[in-house]
This record gives C-alpha cells, structure tokens and sequence, in this order.
C-alpha cells in the first residue's frame, strides 16, 4: 500500500495480513508489551471537521507506537484558502512521515496524495472512511466469525461509512444488503465496484426485509456534519429505519449490531440496542485506536517481525 485513500487501495490478500497484525498489536498493548517501531517518526493529522474518535485514537495510536502526531485544525491550515492542497502536501511531506486528513471533500485526499512523497490516510471524506469500516470488519474477525459466511445489513444513510463497509465487504466474501429510503442509497459506482469485487450486494427501501435473517446489523446517523440544514426533511425521510427491538426481532438471533458514531439516541438507534447485549457498537470504537496503528504500521514498513508474517486463522 501506498496511501489509503479508499477500501480499494486495499488487495484481497491485505486485509486478512492487517487483522492478524492489528490482533498483534492489541494483545502487546492489552499485556503492557507495546512495541515502538516509529520512535522518532511523525504523523501530520490535517482535520477539516472535528472528531472524537478520529483525532484520539490516531494520536494515541502514534505515541503507542514510539511516534508523535502534530494536529492541524481547519483554522490552523486553511485547505485550498489559506495556501493550495499542492503545496500544503508538498510541505507536510519535507517535515512528516505520514499524513492524515479528515476532510470534505475527497479530491482534497487525491490531490493531496498525488502531490505527497508521504503516504496519506483517510480519516473521513464524502466518499469513504476506510479506516472506520477496517476497525468493523476487525471487530467481527477478532469474535471468530467467517467473514464470507456472514450476511450484513445496513439500514439508513447509503453514506460515507456505507460505501466503506460495502467495499470491504465485498473483499472478505460477506453478502450485504442496504436499506434506505428513495434519494437516499450507496452511490451506483460503488455498488458497481462491490459487484466488480465479486461481492453480493442489494439495496431495497424495506428496512425489514434487509434485517431478515441478518447477523449483522448496522447504521449510522441520519444527519452528517453539513447536512444540519436538512434535518427535519432527513428525520421525516428516515422515520422507518430506526435500529429498534422490533427491526432486531426480525435479524438471526445472535446478531450482532454496529454503529460508528457519534450516534443520536432515539433517532436512528434506541438506547435499549445501542446498550443492549447484541451491541458491539464500543468494541468498534476501541477497536478504531489498534486497526489504524496496524494501518499506519503497514504503510511506514513498521510492521517487519510482527504478526504481519505470522500464520493467519483458519
């Protein structure tokens, strides 16, 4: 890999190489043997919108590595206003080994990485959040699931995070359905780059008929960052694809329920699922902090004599 701009930077053959990595990297960290292969490397976390998550557990994620992270507000850089892409990621690359963007815009990311000698992550664009949908798929992986037997439904938004998860998705054989309502599905280029993948992918508007049989659930908020002008057309738009008990009675009865957050309770998932005990909504969270170290280890070569060359799980 060379930046991870989107799912498809990604081979078939990286994504079960990463899992045993980031398991290797969680159980150092879990026992107190963290390992710091990036002592005196540097990371640039370059943030157009704010974050919880994101920002935490990619600073963390360095300084548990041996490395350090030098956050860059919106204010701080001003993106294409204050000084152009180009030469913002021209910059960057003479003082930092890796760059990290949460940005609007996803050609922000593609100018960005073609102008770097650094790799570049997404930490969130309009289009993707590879980085979200890797700490999911590892969330299922590390509980022993067979990943290409599982059958996956998404009920709400087809935003960002949905074309991520349907992607990668596709690469580790696990059949999806998405639920939405009209106006509101995946972009037709990424379903058409899952089907292209071999993945089996649908979308429908019946939000039970995806939940049927599914063992995993999953959603997001129905309201983005920008789209705060659309609430009340969203919230009536979406009414019927709340994540409730009566939409999980319709799913396998081990299934499992996701959601990236921040979520808004009582909007797009009750409190009663969200701390329910099918819910593995703050394993994904915690989770986000050991896949993208795993992330950053596989793009600065930092990974040599860990897991990424041990015997991966049947």
């Amino acid at each position: 890999m060379k930046h991870v701009l989107s799912i498809r930077d990604l081979g078939r053959d990286d994504v079960p190489r990463l899992f045993a990595l980031t398991a290797d990297l969680k159980a150092r960290q879990k026992a107190g043997t963290l390992v710091m292969p990036l002592r005196g490397r540097t990371m640039a976390l370059v943030f157009e919108k704010p974050s919880l998550r994101t920002r935490v557990t990619f600073e963390v994620g360095m300084v548990q590595l041996g490395g350090a992270a030098v956050y860059l507000s919106a204010q701080e850089i001003g993106l294409g206003k204050r000084e152009s892409v180009p030469d913002i990621s021209r910059n960057l690359s003479r003082w930092v080994d890796v760059i990290t963007a949460r940005v609007f815009s996803h050609q922000t990311l593609v100018q960005m990485a073609a102008h770097a000698t650094v790799p570049v992550i997404n930490a969130l664009s309009d289009l993707e959040h590879p980085c979200q949908a890797l700490a999911d798929f590892f969330t299922l992986w590390e509980r022993g699931m067979d990943l290409a037997k599982l059958r996956l439904a998404w009920v709400g938004d087809g935003n960002n995070v949905c074309h991520s998860v349907l992607l990668l998705a596709a690469l580790c054989g696990t059949s999806s359905v998405v639920a939405c309502p009209p106006g509101f599905e995946p972009e037709p280029g990424i379903v058409d780059a899952c089907r292209g993948l071999g993945g089996r992918v649908r979308v429908t508007s019946d939000a039970r008929e995806a939940a049927e049989g599914a063992d995993v659930i999953y959603t997001d908020t129905w309201i983005s960052m920008g789209q705060e002008t659309e609430r009340e057309r969203r919230l009536e738009a979406f009414q019927r694809f709340q994540v409730n008990e009566t939409l999980l009675g319709f799913a396998a009865p081990s299934a499992l329920v996701m959601h990236c957050l921040p979520a808004h309770r009582g909007e797009e998932i009750t409190d009663a699922v969200i701390d329910g005990p099918q819910s593995v909504i703050f394993d994904q969270a915690e989770n986000r902090l050991h896949a993208q170290k795993g992330i950053i280890l596989g793009l600065l070569g930092g990974a040599r004599g860990l897991a990424l060359d041990a015997p991966l799980r049947d």
